[in-house]
């Protein structure tokens, strides 16, 4: 018997018209279909496919075993981690080496601050695994905002918000065009990192980009808090015609 493949597929930003032709029909025809969830939580990324597969699909729940709980600096974070991606791994595997094919839904692209890289280091190797890539949730970010990120020669850098803030306020510093992920809870952070910078009249706040609740406004009208869904721009004014 020929062993199955694990497919990660990139679903885009949040709407499921953008996802690719491909990432459909991987969706559609699964009959192993796996994703990551908080605990207690459905899922964004089974969300984004409700109504899609087929009505004898087997779902596999991974569950992060700890999101916020801990700081990331701690020990026990990586190591709870570690084991869960391990454990998520050798189940899938196993399918796999039993001739099976499985989906892992990925929310954006698989290989963009995703939790799939994470099995791809353990799969790879061991079982057959290929990669659909999505539309990237800042790209989503930065077509909502109604604006080009760069022009001519400018240089964007991606940036996550977890960062520490004089880190953070150097990578605003030094950058034409700036996108900062994972922004949530380190709002506040952020915003004195760019104030620092001289750039934060110039940002803008995008929440749940290509969603139904998307959300665009400029940093400095936004709240004190934002969503796990919430990504911050600064867009670039380079060289055009």
């Amino acid at each position: 018997m020929s062993a199955g493949t694990i497919h990660g597929v990139g679903l885009g930003p949040g709407a499921a018209d953008l996802m690719s032709v491909r990432a459909d029909r991987l969706v559609r025809g699964a009959q192993h279909l796996a994703f990551f969830r908080k605990r207690g939580r459905p899922g964004h990324a089974r969300r984004l496919v409700e109504g899609m597969l087929r009505a004898d699909v087997v779902e596999y729940a991974m569950e992060y075993p700890v999101t916020t709980e801990l700081a990331v600096s701690d020990p026990a974070y990586n190591a709870q981690l570690a084991a869960f991606y391990a454990e998520s791994a050798a189940h899938l595997a196993a399918l796999a080496r039993a001739g099976e094919e499985v989906v892992v839904l990925c929310e954006g692209d698989p290989f963009f601050y995703g939790s799939f890289m994470h099995l791809h280091a353990r799969l790879t190797g061991e079982v057959p695994v290929a990669v659909v890539p999505g539309v990237t949730g800042m790209s989503g970010a930065w077509t909502a905002s109604g604006a080009p990120i760069t022009w001519g020669d400018d240089v964007l850098t991606v940036a996550t918000a977890t960062l520490p803030e004089a880190e953070l306020t150097r990578r605003v510093r030094d950058t034409d065009a700036l996108v900062v992920m994972k922004v949530g809870r380190h709002l506040p952070k952020l915003r004195r990192a760019l104030a620092a910078a001289g750039r934060e009249d110039a940002a803008w706040l995008v929440e749940h980009a290509a969603m139904p609740e998307q959300r665009v406004v400029p940093l400095a009208e936004a709240g004190e808090t934002a969503p796990y869904f919430a990504i911050v721009l600064v867009h670039g004014q380079g060289r055009r015609p």
